[in-house]
């Protein structure tokens, strides 16, 4: 009953945030949405920081919780990085997607730029542990070397990034990509990356 009481609460916050802004919603506010007594809010929340943070992490959570049940799938290494980069790329295109479709999404992202952006960053830092976890078990089972994934590495966080970029801007035509290939060309990027053994550092 108390975990219910709780996710009421931010659920409430969450709402009142999106359509008045942080600073306008007042403990008062969520209160009387919630229909519970500021006492009872008191119970689980200091004060409305507290608040928001439970809000951010809920919705940082939501992002990423479609990778995390990647981990739940009995596969090796190498597999769960592969469905990492279809879902990580889909999660991508249904974001994008539903922001196109839903003007009123668009404007609530518009007038608050912080929390997104709060929200984005909590996200990608679960992503990286994610990521790291599905090296690092590689490396132990002799799947990988760790030169490799740590060289692989960088270019596929850029990679993620530029992937983002032009499914956001739609300018997959502009530089000649078949976006319909994008993610088995990633993926043979990837693993081509982290197969082979990079090439000797210049003195």
């Amino acid at each position: 009953m108390a975990s219910k009481t709780r996710e009421k609460l931010i659920e409430v916050a969450r709402q009142l945030f999106a359509h008045k802004g942080i600073e306008n919603t007042t403990m008062s506010d969520i209160a009387t949405a919630s229909e519970k007594g500021r006492r009872t809010i008191y119970t689980y929340f200091k004060n409305k920081r507290e608040i928001y943070n439970a809000v951010i992490e809920k919705e940082s959570e939501q992002v990423v919780g479609r990778l995390r049940e990647i981990f739940a799938i009995d596969m090796d290494p190498l597999e769960k990085l592969m469905k990492f980069v279809d879902v990580r790329i889909d999660i991508v295109e249904e974001t994008i997607r539903r922001e196109r479709e839903s003007p009123v999404l668009r404007t609530l992202m518009v007038r608050d730029v912080r929390r997104m952006e709060r929200i984005r960053n909590l996200a990608v830092e679960k992503e990286l542990e994610m990521l790291h976890k599905i090296m690092d078990d590689g490396v132990a089972m002799g799947l990988f070397t760790r030169k490799s994934i740590d060289n692989a590495f960088v270019g596929m966080i850029m990679m993620f990034q530029g992937i983002e970029l032009s499914v956001m801007r739609n300018n997959y035509a502009f530089y000649g990509i078949d976006p319909d290939k994008v993610r088995e060309q990633a993926k043979s990027f990837i693993l081509s990356a982290i197969t082979s053994q990079p090439p000797a550092q210049q003195n």
